[in-house]
């Protein structure tokens, strides 16, 4: 059965979703963050069948989230670097570990984010740049824009 894309609808979650919404794609892109780049260590990282690593890596190449660069002639090995485009996705995984750690760790945080210069646990949120106000409603809602097309998702 043929998956159904998203990539041509005019919402901007279903297009990022062609992009990174198989749960191999996050877990890649969270292993980039964490400095792996080698094909051999994201395998390892995620006991990853080869076939499945090399056309998620190839998908997030062609969407512009990693880029592939050569690092050995003989054989030939490739690397895959986070680009502008996949280092704009960090903020999209703070959330996803904060919503997870507040919703589905029983146990307790098994990663939290931390101010760099103070080691203080920080809580991740969306605030808007211009007001610098944290995002939620009833002060912030989707509406449709210029693009839209009878409405927003």
């Amino acid at each position: 059965m043929q998956r159904k894309s998203f990539g041509d609808m005019t919402c901007p979650i279903a297009r990022s979703l062609e992009r990174v919404g198989e749960w191999w794609s996050i877990l890649i892109l969270r292993d980039a963050f964490r400095g792996l780049t080698r094909f051999d260590q994201f395998q390892k990282s995620l006991d990853i069948a080869p076939n499945i690593l090399t056309r998620r890596l190839n998908a997030l190449v062609e969407s512009g989230l990693l880029e592939r660069r050569i690092y050995s002639e003989r054989p030939p090995r490739h690397e895959y670097l986070l680009t502008e485009r996949g280092r704009d996705f960090r903020p999209v995984l703070w959330a996803l570990l904060a919503w997870g750690n507040r919703h589905f760790a029983p146990e307790g945080a098994s990663v939290i984010v931390v101010d760099t210069e103070t080691g203080e646990v920080a809580e991740p949120v969306l605030v808007d740049r211009r007001s610098g106000k944290v995002m939620a409603e009833p002060e912030f809602r989707s509406v449709p824009g210029p693009a839209a097309e009878g409405g927003v998702s």
